[in-house]
């Protein structure tokens, strides 16, 4: 990957319909569930952690046409919402806990650590940065993470490595082919719904958008050119993509563009990028069966965290087993309503069915509702062996 800083685990308390929720992680990650387990909702939690180092909740929250109150659960009496990111560097344990103020819009306090040593603290109006010998009253306004206020000449240089972490953690979970035709002329990052995907192209390298060709000339072999033009006078970019069927060139405008080439293209554009962790929801969606191999192999090998939601059991069956074993993760409701992940491959029925079936088979092959009851056999034998 880009960085040696990765997710391992995250915890959520109060976001949304994440109560007592908690994921783990490997390097690609595919979270799969019956319709409404809250998939997408952990996509827009891991997104909510990245923005707190930006600040700007406001901004975030307009994106997604949300109000601050959206965030709460109400499944929980709570007010804050907690959370806990674990993360690993070269083999230390990174650890980020703190409680976010829905009103405030930033967090009142947080916490954390580096292979066991405190590197930042805030708690009841003062922040310490120990290393640094910072021992300070919060005098200013923020939202967010306090991270996202504080200058980078006052931090350790492994909480900037942190900072840009979450800094370059990219969440494509609204692309929207409508937005993907826009031609917004500024913007160096794909934005909200990949709306500026014809200025993101445009801003591209030489050699990062030959990459990008040959990527997609993989899965359209008649696909020779990406072009992206700035047009000053109507303050646009035009995107077009040319293809030769025999001796004759055709090109096509972006409002021509199909669906699932305009998915692929904001994907892979992004994937010429560094960056810590990639974000796609319903990675199926647009895209014709027989491509869908080809673009798991691609998010499989691709040099960052990946993690994606899918509704197609086919997605699974183009796993190898072990990226499966550690990657899929069930999300399903439990009794309260609050959702809850598990290893898909850690549920000992599942684990006996994917020594004679592939991992899309094992799991077009089994009844989900009837997971919760073995789930929840499981977590109380786990419990059981604590207590002993």
């Amino acid at each position: 990957m880009n960085q040696s800083l990765s997710l391992v685990n995250i915890k959520a308390n109060n976001f949304k319909s994440l109560v007592d929720f908690s994921l783990p992680f490997s390097k690609f990650n595919c979270l799969v569930g019956l319709n409404g387990s809250g998939k997408s909702t952990v996509l827009q939690f891991i997104d909510f952690l990245s923005q707190q180092i930006s600040g700007d909740i406001d901004e975030w929250l307009d994106s997604r046409q949300w109000s601050a109150r959206d965030l709460n659960s109400t499944l929980s009496k709570q007010l804050n919402i907690s959370f806990t990111a674990e993360l690993s560097y070269q083999g230390k344990p990174v650890k980020w806990t703190a409680s976010f103020n829905r009103t405030e819009l930033n967090c009142t306090s947080e916490k954390i650590t580096w292979g066991g040593e405190t590197l930042l603290d805030v708690t009841s109006g003062r922040y310490s940065v120990p290393t640094k010998d910072i021992y300070d009253a919060i005098n200013f306004d923020y939202q967010g993470s306090i991270l996202s206020q504080l200058k980078e000449k006052q931090l350790p240089k492994e909480l900037v490595k942190f900072k840009t972490f979450f800094n370059e953690l990219n969440a494509l979970d609204m692309l929207s082919p409508d937005m993907l035709r826009d031609q917004h002329i500024s913007g160096k990052t794909l934005g909200a719904g990949g709306k500026m995907l014809s200025s993101f192209i445009s801003n591209m390298k030489k050699e990062e958008k030959s990459n990008l060709v040959s990527t997609l000339k993989g899965l359209y072999p008649n696909l020779i050119k990406v072009d992206a033009t700035v047009q000053k006078s109507a303050g646009t970019v035009k995107l077009e993509i040319e293809e030769k069927f025999g001796e004759k060139t055709i090109k096509t405008e972006a409002r021509h563009i199909n669906d699932g080439l305009l998915r692929f293209m904001a994907i892979f554009a992004q994937l010429t990028k560094k960056q810590s962790a990639l974000l796609l929801d319903e990675i199926e969606n647009g895209v014709n069966p027989e491509l869908i191999e080809k673009l798991v192999d691609s998010l499989v090998a691709a040099n960052t965290q990946v993690i994606v939601t899918t509704h197609s059991p086919m997605i699974l069956n183009y796993m190898e087993d072990d990226v499966a074993k550690t990657g899929v993760v069930y999300l399903y409701k439990n009794k309260t309503g609050a959702t809850q992940a598990i290893r898909l491959f850690d549920i000992p029925s599942m684990q006996r069915k994917l020594k004679f079936m592939g991992p899309g088979e094992a799991y077009e092959d089994t009844m989900l509702e009837n997971l919760a009851s073995e789930i929840a056999i499981l977590e109380h034998a786990i419990v059981e062996d604590t207590d002993s």
